[in-house]
Parts: structure tokens; C-alpha cells; sequence
């Protein structure tokens, strides 16, 4: 599952790749989810669903418990001015209702380029789910569960030299 695609590079790529994988989109902006949807429809894709909606709801309510091999959130929006903090999507219940949809040893996939949110999502993981220890990741990574799909915003960010922060949770087996 990816939250958040945008535009949905990595959710095209990687069900082209893996035509065996099912995969799940959700993005709060509609004409992101319809644009997303249009493309998957004109290539045949029909291992990938995509939906409009509160990922924090999707998630908390309408997951089955122990369904997913991975949440993938890519790019979150960061939410700049400190009024708007309270807007992201990484809270203390968000990070928490993420780990009883994945099945045993799923992943929970995190990238940014905002080295502050970076900071803050990890210390809420350590804080919240402690049993959960982070490792970074990357396309480099020998096991990585992406294949080295890279999201719009990746593909900018590396283009301009930006560095990328990767960060990956195991669920215990």
C-alpha cells in the first residue's frame, strides 16, 4: 500500500514490474487520485486500486488487521509553517494504527527530503512503537521492497542533489 502517490510514479512502475502483487494507493488529493487512475486505466493495470481518502481513516478503520506485506509513504507533505504541523500525516495515532494491518515481518517504508520531519517521524516511532527499530534504506539496499521505484519527487530531488532520508520498520515475525 502507498499513501500519499501523487502522481504515481512509483504505484505505475512497480505494478508493471510485479504483475503478481496486488497493490493499494490512497491519496487525499482528488485530482491526484483521478490522474493516478486514468494512467493505471490506459495501461491495462488491474493489480493496483487507487482511493480518494483520509489515509489516517482508511488505515485506522477499514484495513484488515495483518492484510498488507507493506505501507509505503513517500514524500509526506511536511506542512512548513508550524500552525499547520498538526496537518501531518505522522501523529502518535497514526503511527500507531499502522503496524496491526501488516502481516508478520511487513515493512513500513518512509522517505523524505525534510530532514526535520525526518528527526520527528523517527523519534515518534521510538517513542510510540519501540519494539520497532528503524534502518535506513535506500535504492541501494540489497532486500529493498520499492526495487528501486522512484516517486516524482524523488526523481526531482535526486536531479537536484538533494539528499533523500530512508527509513524502514520491520513488524516482528
Amino acid at each position: 500500500m502507498e499513501i500519499g502517490f501523487g502522481k504515481g510514479w512509483f504505484l505505475l512502475n512497480a505494478t508493471q514490474v510485479n504483475p503478481h502483487i496486488n497493490y493499494f494507493g490512497i491519496e487525499i488529493i482528488r485530482k491526484y487520485q483521478l490522474y493516478t487512475a486514468t494512467r493505471l486505466v490506459k495501461r491495462k493495470l488491474a493489480n493496483v486500486k487507487v482511493c480518494c481518502a483520509d489515509a489516517k481513516l482508511v488505515v485506522s478503520k477499514s484495513i484488515v488487521p495483518g492484510s498488507l506485506k507493506a505501507v509505503n509513504i513517500f514524500f509526506p507533505d511536511p506542512w512548513w509553517k508550524k500552525r499547520h504541523h498538526k496537518r501531518r500525516l505522522f501523529d502518535a495515532d497514526f503511527v500507531q494504527s499502522i503496524p496491526p494491518v501488516l502481516m508478520p515481518g511487513g515493512w513500513i517504508n518512509i522517505a523524505t527530503d525534510v530532514e526535520e520531519y525526518f528527526k520527528e517521524i523517527t523519534a515518534l516511532f521510538a517513542e510510540k512503537l519501540p519494539s520497532l527499530v528503524g534502518e535506513p534504506w535506500g535504492e541501494d539496499s540489497p532486500d529493498s521492497l520499492v526495487d528501486g521505484h522512484l516517486t516524482n519527487f524523488e526523481r526531482k530531488f535526486v536531479a537536484q542533489g538533494k539528499p533523500i532520508h530512508h527509513v524502514r520498520y520491520r513488524k516482528p515475525i
